[in-house]
């Protein structure tokens, strides 16, 4: 018998229905997706909150879904925009972005964006995109001949660090290294400027000091705004450095999906900071020898 999964659970019989009532997130704030490698692995071991892989199948169904439902997919930049402007064009906006470089975006993903005119955007760790095929988390990624093919169609790209560490680990002398040198690689390689980040791993969001010190390297490296793992849509007053995502994946059902991106799912960000919260005094004396 597989395990209930709580989050499940409580979204869909009690986030839900109080927000057909009344009592559930703004319509008007943006979802921003948050997928990772679009491949058929079923991650054993790992539970179905934390699983980061959605398979070819389901994510064509949630792309229908999103299609179905009048969602207009556009890049991070213009989700940003549009939110801040207020404009919901002639229907729903809603950002996709993918983590981590995997070839399975060019090769499953990509064509199914371009069946339904989605645009997205791709956050590059650049240490494992190359001329020839490097792999990271054992996993293909992209050469840098696929990344100026799906920029040319469209697609965002935007920096996820050089060699994706745990970046609360590192000295600020380090992190700002991670996020300059990285930038300047696809700058390189698209002959364009590049204007968001996403942070790898969990974002340390409840030790301010470091969200504040991280913001204003990402501003100094000309960043315009960046996503983390923190859970939750967007609002037009959010700060644009570090913007909430949905996180989703295989075990993801129709049901559930259409609740995160109707806000039903906006709930989780209150145990999700609690977590982060313990976790963070508790890690904070190891973070001060960073500095």
């Amino acid at each position: 018998m597989p395990a209930v999964r709580f989050d499940r659970l409580l979204t869909l019989s009690l986030a839900r229905p109080f927000g057909c009532i009344g009592l559930g997130g703004n319509k008007e704030r943006l979802p921003i997706l948050m997928y990772h490698s679009i491949s058929t692995d079923v991650e054993s071991g790992t539970s179905d909150y934390y699983k980061t892989c959605t398979s070819p199948k389901v994510f064509a169904e949630q792309m229908a879904v999103l299609s179905s439902e009048g969602y207009q997919a556009v890049s991070l930049a213009e989700g940003l925009k549009r939110t801040r402007d207020g404009k919901r064009a002639d229907g729903k906006n809603v950002v996709i972005t993918f983590d981590d470089g995997f070839r399975d975006f060019h090769t499953e993903a990509f064509p199914v964006l371009k069946k339904y005119g989605f645009g997205a955007t791709m956050f590059l760790p650049t240490a494992y995109i190359g001329n020839e095929v490097r792999r990271f988390k054992d996993r293909e990624c992209m050469t840098w001949n696929e990344v100026r093919e799906m920029r040319k169609a469209g697609i965002e790209f935007g920096s996820h660090t050089v060699n994706h560490p745990i970046l609360y680990q590192l000295d600020f002398k380090k992190i700002r290294a991670e996020i300059e040198q990285s930038k300047s690689v696809i700058e390189a390689e698209l002959g364009e400027p590049i204007g968001s980040f996403a942070y790898p791993y969990a974002f340390p969001s409840a030790d301010r000091g470091f969200v504040g010190e991280f913001v204003g390297l990402l501003k100094e490296a000309g960043y315009a705004q960046s996503v983390t793992t923190r859970i939750g849509r967007v609002g037009r007053r959010d700060d644009p450095f570090t913007l909430k995502r949905l996180p989703v994946n295989s075990a993801d059902d129709t049901s559930l999906f259409v609740a995160k991106m109707d806000g039903a799912y906006d709930w989780m960000a209150l145990p999700q900071d609690a977590i982060k919260g313990v976790k963070c005094v508790i890690g904070r004396g190891q973070r001060a020898t960073k500095n």
